[in-house]
């Protein structure tokens, strides 16, 4: 699978790396032995990039992964940190950095943290001085290696880029979300920092397997947070309305048959899309089981998707989404 520089960290990642939300908890229950194989699935299949939060599953997904690196070399781990405390700016402090990352660092057995994320922080925390110079704090003792900023929103996106040393910019991108194409993924590029590209597949809609029927466990996030009330609306379904999803997730692989490229799914199609963008370093797919991941990394060896599939992706999104989602993110 193709390698590419994440931005300013300087590590060879691969293109289609292996995001662990669903390894901790919100997805419905994934037990030990069936994450681990997940993990092992996807490093077989040339996924050298693994991105976990330490409120997945309150640690255990780093754990897992800590478990996992006892055996395995090679790979880059990139965590998060700031969703322990309530959402305030007053809690982005130095103490808590410190307490965020030790803990971080013992559940995945490391003394250096390749790269920490603060994840989807409030605007005021990304467009703080402070922030910068406390995270500059923890590069220049060796308890991190590397720092970036997990975002919900575009503006956020491009007030983190503008930082010397943010290495790299998480942020959700896929068919169904387009905005980021427009600003932050050439600004990013122009500043040598990295993308890492999640929510790739709209919470599943992408797939193509979910109907307007389909209901999901009471502690899976795409029953709970469909209205944004345990956190930002955009991290679930992309923040699109389910049932105008599950239509346009048809008109998509309707286009998929028409134009697409042959012997992949829609779903392989639609991470392809992703990390075939200029500008987009990995892209994160999560994976309850064996076959998705590797399905999920089997998307890395996609040739160059068509021009045709490319434009009707647009299309869709100005039928579909646009009006809706463009403005909000």
């Amino acid at each position: 699978m193709e390698q590419r520089t994440l931005g300013r960290t300087g590590r060879e990642v691969s293109v289609v790396g292996l995001g662990t939300w669903q390894l901790g908890a919100d997805w419905g229950d994934v037990s030990e032995g069936d994450a681990l194989a997940v993990l092992e699935a996807s490093v077989e299949a040339g996924v050298t990039f693994l991105d976990t939060a330490d409120v997945y599953g309150d640690g255990r997904s780093e754990q897992l992964i800590g478990r996992f690196l006892k055996t395995h070399d090679g790979l880059t781990v990139a965590t998060k940190m700031g969703r322990r405390e309530e959402q305030l700016p007053e809690n982005y402090t130095m103490a808590n950095f410190r307490a965020w990352t030790d803990r971080s660092r013992r559940n995945l057995g490391v003394d250096t943290l390749d790269l920490v994320q603060l994840h989807c922080p409030p605007s005021a925390v990304i467009e703080a001085d402070a922030t910068y110079d406390d995270l500059d704090t923890l590069v220049d003792e060796g308890a991190i290696a590397a720092y970036g900023v997990s975002v919900e929103t575009c503006d956020q996106a491009l007030a983190a880029i503008a930082r010397p040393h943010v290495a790299s910019i998480q942020i959700i991108l896929n068919a169904f979300r387009l905005k980021p194409l427009d600003e932050v993924l050439p600004a990013a590029a122009a500043a040598g920092v990295g993308i890492i590209a999640r929510v790739p597949l709209a919470s599943g809609l992408l797939s193509g397997r979910y109907t307007a029927e389909t209901t999901f466990a009471a502690d899976d996030h795409r029953t709970y947070n469909r209205d944004g009330s345990a956190f930002d609306q955009g991290e679930t379904f992309s923040g699109v309305d389910y049932e105008t999803g599950v239509r346009a997730a048809q008109a998509f692989i309707g286009l998929v048959d028409e134009v697409g490229p042959t012997g992949l799914s829609p779903a392989e199609v639609a991470l392809a899309w992703v990390w075939q963008q200029p500008g987009v370093t990995t892209v994160i797919p999560g994976a309850r089981n064996v076959t998705q991941a590797r399905a999920n990394a089997a998307a890395g060896d996609a040739d160059p998707l068509p021009e045709g599939l490319l434009a009707g992706v647009t299309r869709l999104y100005d039928t579909w989404f646009r009006d809706a989602v463009h403005p909000r993110w």
